[in-house]
């Protein structure tokens, strides 16, 4: 049974709301008051980015490189070499849009323990249009040896992600999104890398989530109840290493798999599960995400409609899939 604690007020008038990225800028300031090792650097944006705090607070171990993403984590990558413990931030366009080769060789090959930090990713970038609307980045990241890829589902999460990472001597990708999202964690909720976390316990499918989605995914639940349909409720922050044993014994007990992300599904998250799901224990699944396309300027909530990625449309998506889709690899 699930003992995830979920923000009491969740689906209430009076939830919280806050920007992930406002979670990482928080947790920056945490670890660089705890470590002195621990240094920032920005591509000239960093209010936006919410790295702000970390440099009113050391200006000393902050470096703004300007527009030149590349320099970026390189010099990251020199000073994690160092001894330093770097947390290189921009826009996930910009990192890892246009510096993927930069953290490839210099970081990834190398292994070293620098923290790229992607802001403004996914649709919810909004008006900003396809551009700047980051969406292959998972895929990317997560095929790069040595490199941990995490998304956190809220701001609570993303602090503790901020602080976890610090620690753990690693490349790590943190994605970080724009608007403000509903609070879905609490202080006292679990955050580890590379784990898990069943939110909702159910019968007739598992509905998976990364991110943002992961509260869409809570709606499409309790939409669900309505329809006659139980549905399991797997959060997972890590998107690489995966928790193979989570996921799999989720789908284990479902029998049929959907996965929710704010990104390409084709080699994302989605592409993760499927993977993980054919090696194991092949599942029925549907992804839900950018299905290889592009996005669109918009305000971000309309974003969500037009694409089909709100928990309204998911649970439409469930409810039609679970009636013509029978369930595999069910536990009796």
């Amino acid at each position: 049974m699930s003992n995830y604690q979920l923000n009491p007020e969740l689906f209430s008038d009076n939830v919280a709301m806050e920007p992930i990225r406002a979670g990482f800028g928080k947790g920056l300031k945490a670890v660089g008051e705890i470590n002195d090792k621990v240094v920032a650097l920005c591509a000239d944006l960093t209010d936006s980015t919410q790295v702000g705090l970390f440099r009113e607070s050391f200006p000393e171990r902050f470096i703004e490189i300007g527009i030149s993403e590349q320099n970026l984590v390189t010099v990251a990558s020199g000073l994690a070499m160092a001894g330093k413990v770097p947390f290189a931030v921009a826009y996930a366009a910009f990192s890892p849009g246009r510096n993927w080769e930069q953290i490839k060789t210099t970081i990834a090959l190398n292994d070293q323990p620098v923290k790229v930090v992607a802001s403004h990713a996914g649709i919810s970038v909004g008006p900003d249009g396809a551009t700047h609307q980051m969406l292959e980045d998972i895929a990317l990241m997560r095929v790069l040896p040595n490199m941990i890829v995490i998304v956190p589902g809220d701001s609570i999460e993303a602090e503790k992600a901020t602080r976890a990472i610090s620690e753990n001597g690693k490349p790590c990708y943190l994605r970080l999104a724009r608007e403000k999202t509903p609070v879905i964690s609490t202080v006292e909720s679990p955050f580890e890398i590379g784990k898990a976390y069943v939110l909702r316990d159910g019968t007739d499918i598992s509905l998976m989530g990364t991110g943002a989605m992961t509260y869409q995914l809570l709606v499409a639940a309790n939409i669900l109840v309505e329809k006659g349909i139980n549905a399991e409720v797997v959060h997972v922050p890590t998107v690489k290493p995966l928790d193979n044993d989570t996921i799999l014994d989720s789908a284990r007990r479902t029998g049929r798999v959907l996965t929710a992300e704010e990104a390409q599904t084709t080699g994302g998250f989605g592409g993760a599960v499927s993977e993980l799901l054919g090696n194991h224990l092949p599942t029925p699944i549907i992804r839900v995400g950018m299905q290889d396309r592009f996005g669109e300027s918009g305000a971000p909530l309309e974003l969500f409609d037009y694409f089909e990625m709100t928990g309204e449309h998911i649970a439409k998506k469930v409810e039609e899939f679970v009636n013509n889709k029978p369930q595999y690899h069910r536990e009796q």
